[in-house]
């Protein structure tokens, strides 16, 4: 009599997420297949499908690889020394350095962008301070640069974030055994703690890789609307364009090879999970 009583209770909790889940993915999601897979009269068709090796869309998908590829790279770079300089310090230091990752992400997105938009302008505060040491100016707004600088600062919390609940899970015996066997501090982070590390750096790379890769607010105002990302693209489908059928062909291109992505990394992370320190 427990086990149907403890199974009708998960229900019960599980039916608001259910219910999210079905309203505002599940549906939506439905209905963006049926106009990927339709044409303006209703009929069947692929054609929008292959949207995506258009020329003009290549493109955009090409530079959008680049952008999300640079990001993730440039996260990874300043995640793992920001993280194990994190390791070092006592728990309210860690503590207040995490709130200080932490606290531009509970600003307005538009908004920590147009203050990049005003940093990096002709006239801007960068500018002004490379101008007082004999440096620029520098043309900075408006180029890929500008869209990496605002990719990198918005997504890289979501790469600290895992690779920091990786690294301090370490056992710390781990890395005192490494150096009494006469490691070095680069030994022991390449044969300890980054192969520790794996699991969450693959989470981190989804959670950045993805989103910066469609993303399409950055480069319209970093950009200056001339770089084109495929989220670009696709937003101007659905607005400017108001061909639904198109936009949600290309979502839908870009939705499966995002989801072969995450399937890599899935089955990277369980590897990695399985496997020994070398």
């Amino acid at each position: 009599m427990s086990k149907p009583r403890e199974l009708n209770k998960r229900t019960l909790v599980a039916s608001p997420y259910a219910v999210w889940v079905l309203a505002f993915t599940v549906l939506p999601l439905i209905v963006i297949l049926q106009y990927a897979m339709t044409d303006a009269a209703g009929h069947l068709t692929f054609r929008h499908l292959f949207e995506v090796f258009s020329p003009i869309h290549v493109k955009a998908a090409l530079f959008s690889l680049e952008i999300a590829a640079g990001c993730t790279v440039f996260c990874i770079l300043l995640a793992y020394p920001m993280v194990i300089a994190m390791r070092h310090l006592g728990m309210k230091q860690r503590g207040f350095s995490l709130f200080i990752i932490i606290l531009p992400m509970w600003m307005n997105f538009i908004l920590r962008i147009l203050a990049w938009q005003m940093i990096l302008s002709n006239n801007g505060i960068l500018n002004f301070l490379l101008g007082k040491i004999g440096i620029g100016p520098l043309q900075i707004a408006n180029t890929p640069a500008a869209i990496m600088i605002g990719v990198v600062y918005d997504y890289l919390p979501y790469m600290i974030l895992p690779i920091y609940t990786a690294i301090m899970e370490i056992n710390e015996d781990l890395i005192e055994a490494a150096k009494d066997l006469g490691a070095g501090s680069f030994t022991v982070f390449r044969r300890v703690i980054f192969p520790l590390s794996i699991p969450g750096l693959l989470s981190g790379i989804v959670m950045v890789f993805v989103p910066s890769m469609t993303s399409f607010v950055v480069s319209d105002i970093l950009g200056g609307g001339k770089l084109q990302l495929i989220g670009n693209v696709i937003e101007q489908e659905f607005t400017t364009g108001n061909d639904w059928h198109a936009g949600s062909g290309l979502s839908v291109s870009l939705m499966v090879f995002v989801l072969i992505g995450m399937a890599f990394t899935s089955v990277s992370k369980t590897e990695g999970k399985e496997s020994v320190i070398w």
